[in-house]
């Protein structure tokens, strides 16, 4: 653990790791990925992500920050309460994750936190950005808007160092930033009309945040910065 950050204790088990292969989604041909199939036993985990996933847009999924998606149970249940009529599909694997757990979401996990995934080590640097794909794939209307509203999207790794992991396995907290923010504040800030600096500032300087969401927190500072109350 690199000086000057901390250890929370998180510790929980793999339920669930899942692949999936480029086929076309059911009602329209279009190319996804999101139908993962269950892991049986150890896989590989890479700077690519699991061995064996692929993605079926490389502009919009896929690469090093975004190698491994992490969806808990718990948003599966909201939505399932939500969406009453497609509940008995919300299992894990619904949404196109890699990984599935139970016990930590959005509130629980922070920009920069880096966890123990079997014996990989990555790092948390975005949340994930809901799509299309996921209303094609279950057929409701609203499910993505309602998704996106609500910040339970889940979120990506980068991976640090590359082992292997298997259901039954560990993701252990190892380390945290000294600010930290967590995915829920991310969202807050994001959905604010007008966010505090200071706390805005804080998730721009989080080292590890992804490059893409930085530039976009930067330019909406700066416009901020020029707008008097």
């Amino acid at each position: 653990m690199r000086a000057g950050r901390h250890n929370s204790g998180m510790k929980l088990a793999i339920l669930g790791l899942f692949i999936g292969s480029v086929q076309p989604m059911p009602d329209d041909g279009r190319p996804t990925a999101i139908f993962k199939r269950p892991v049986r036993g150890a896989v590989d985990i890479g700077p690519q992500g699991l061995h064996g996933d692929t993605q079926a847009d490389r502009r919009f999924h896929g690469g090093p920050d975004k190698a491994v998606h992490h969806y808990p149970l718990e948003n599966l249940r909201r939505l399932a309460q939500q969406f009453p009529q497609i509940a008995d599909r919300l299992l894990s694997g619904a949404l196109g994750e890699n990984v599935s757990t139970e016990g930590a979401d959005e509130s629980a996990v922070c920009i920069g936190d880096v966890f123990a995934l079997g014996s990989a080590r990555v790092q948390l640097c975005q949340p994930r950005t809901p799509c299309w794909k996921i209303e094609a794939r279950h057929g409701v209307d609203g499910m993505t808007r309602y998704i996106a509203e609500h910040g339970i999207c889940g979120w990506y790794y980068r991976v640090l160092t590359p082992g292997s992991a298997a259901v039954g396995d560990a993701i252990e907290l190892i380390e945290r930033e000294p600010a930290p923010v967590s995915l829920r504040q991310f969202w807050d800030l994001v959905g604010a009309h007008r966010p505090a600096l200071d706390a805005l500032t804080r998730l721009i300087d989080t080292p590890a945040l992804n490059e893409d969401w930085r530039h976009r927190l930067q330019q909406r500072r700066r416009w901020l910065m020029t707008q008097g109350d």
